[in-house]
């Protein structure tokens, strides 16, 4: 059984697969300073739960923007499961595609293996759409190669900012409006058009802008919390994928088990 764990700003994602399928998965805070003991009581937990003997895990993958935040995953690998883990792009994990961008390097682990989970499930140029704490929007071709892409604040940093730098502005969530109309009545209704219906018009403007310079058809991706909370309101996506950044991080490790 594969344990894979996404490593994000926000959230650390835990997620178990038999095979190609998703049997559980689960979610934790991000934080760099959370110890691989600390990991351990919240996993163990879990997996007890779900009946999940962890002698059956036998392979582990990270992939982590969060350069802090690795060496306590490991050190939860090796403590309490035994197993050496996999550390995207690192070592039998390379990521063996094309990445045609100017600093190859400092491409974000959750990006090269969105760019792997996608071009494995669909045909053709592709745009890749992440809502995480950034938002990105990446370009993968025909051939599986990542092209280049583009980084946006993500919807709840946006809305952090606008009530951190207002003296009046009253904290709200992120939900789709209950009207379609953009002339807000009372300043919540205002300050929910402006950040949700201006992401809305943002991501499918740069879209846009995307598929005319890619120039051949491409598919539209989503994948991320809020991604499904988009899709109600554009039209914009071919697919949503939930699990696509972990179904990545699967097929590199079922690739590095062949090396």
């Amino acid at each position: 059984m594969l344990l894979a764990i996404d490593a994000g700003n926000t959230n650390v994602v835990f997620a178990l697969f038999e095979g190609p399928e998703v049997r559980a998965r689960w979610r934790i805070a991000s934080d760099a300073r959370r110890t691989g003991d600390e990991y351990a009581v919240w996993l163990m937990q879990l997996l007890d739960i779900h009946k999940v003997d962890r002698g059956a895990i036998d392979s582990i993958i990270i992939s982590t923007v969060v350069p802090r935040a690795l060496h306590n995953l490991e050190v939860l690998c090796r403590h309490y499961f035994d197993v050496e883990p996999l550390v995207a792009g690192v070592g039998k994990a390379t990521y063996d595609i094309e990445i045609d961008v100017d600093e190859p390097r400092t491409l974000g682990a959750d990006r090269a293996v969105n760019a792997i989970g996608a071009h494995a499930k669909y045909e053709g140029d592709l745009i890749v759409v992440d809502f995480g704490t950034a938002t990105t929007f990446d370009a993968v071709d025909f051939n599986g190669a990542y092209k280049g892409g583009i980084i946006a604040p993500g919807i709840n940093l946006s809305l952090d900012a606008l009530v951190g730098n207002t003296a009046k502005l009253p904290r709200i969530g992120i939900a789709v409006p209950s009207s379609t109309s953009v002339i807000g009545r009372n300043t919540e209704d205002q300050m929910l058009i402006g950040v949700f219906w201006g992401y809305v018009a943002m991501m499918e403007g740069l879209i846009a802008r995307m598929q005319r310079q890619i120039g051949r058809p491409a598919k539209v991706i989503a994948t991320g919390g809020l991604a499904v909370l988009f899709d109600k309101a554009t039209d914009i996506f071919d697919a949503v994928e939930a699990n696509l950044t972990l179904e990545g991080l699967a097929i590199l490790a079922e690739r590095a088990s062949t090396k």
